[in-house]
């Protein structure tokens, strides 16, 4: 099943995934029901959860059910128990938004007269096609702002961490996660490197232009943003690790 879901992720373009994933992928969540894991998400229960990675299989990844990765999981239980899932009137800019999130986002924004707006380049989940290198909202437009493993991806990534920093309000916040590699001190980058396989090679994913080094959090704090960095993994309970499968990615949580 791994070496399936792995041929498609590196052949078929993402746009393609996303129209089909939500149906196809859920129909295999009958042939996983256990009290092993639950997804916070979808507050389905599994004896395992799915196996996924574009490269290297992570185990107990993919939700069968919402399509949940290890990475939403963490984000969502730390909307709903440290961070608050948005005030009243928010207005919210999701960035290549995720399937998991986007209904519930929705759902939450609508009952606190809030505005909710997904956007991206080509996915067919977004409501607006954007660059994010040149975003057609003003300034100060939103409260909050979701860009999680996208920044990666981009040509320039400083240019999108400016725009993403000149539409949030004063006072606003977000979340902008990147894969970030902890033993390189600077990110590595090389534009020359276009080939797919290279890239693949060089930046963990065909699709990458870039591994983000411990110097990430510095790159989103020279355009401006105040950004924290939360382990929240290592504050966690071992038993909720466990039972939600979660990312041990650190959270980078941006304040203009």
């Amino acid at each position: 099943m791994f070496e399936m879901i792995k041929f498609v992720l590196n052949k078929v373009p993402r746009k393609y995934i996303q129209k089909v994933a939500n149906i196809t992928v859920p129909l295999l969540s009958p042939f996983l029901w256990g009290r092993k894991i639950k997804c916070p998400i979808c507050n389905g229960s599994f004896r395992k959860l799915l196996s996924y990675g574009y490269v290297t299989t992570r185990k107990n990844a993919l939700c069968p059910r919402c399509l949940g990765l290890e990475r939403h999981r963490m984000v969502w239980y730390y909307l709903c128990n440290e961070r608050g899932m948005f005030e009243e009137g928010n207005t919210v800019l999701h960035v290549a938004p995720e399937y998991p999130f986007i209904n519930r986002f929705e759902k939450i924004l609508s009952k606190k007269s809030g505005t909710y707006i997904t956007a991206d380049i080509e996915s067919p989940l977004a409501k607006v096609k954007m660059n994010i290198e040149n975003i057609q909202f003003g300034d100060n437009y939103f409260d909050v702002v979701f860009c999680n493993h996208v920044l990666e991806h981009v040509d320039d990534d400083i240019k999108a961490m400016r725009e993403l920093y000149r539409v949030l309000k004063p006072g606003g916040w977000g979340i902008l996660l990147s894969p970030v590699d902890y033993s390189l001190t600077h990110t590595y980058q090389d534009s020359s490197i276009t080939d797919s396989e290279q890239r693949k090679i060089h930046f963990g994913q065909h699709d990458h232009q870039r591994v983000y080094g411990l110097d990430y959090a510095q790159r989103l704090s020279s355009v401006g943003f105040t950004v924290k960095e939360v382990d929240y993994s290592s504050v966690l309970p071992k038993e909720v690790l466990a039972k939600m499968a979660f990312s041990s990615e650190i959270l980078y949580i941006v304040e203009k």
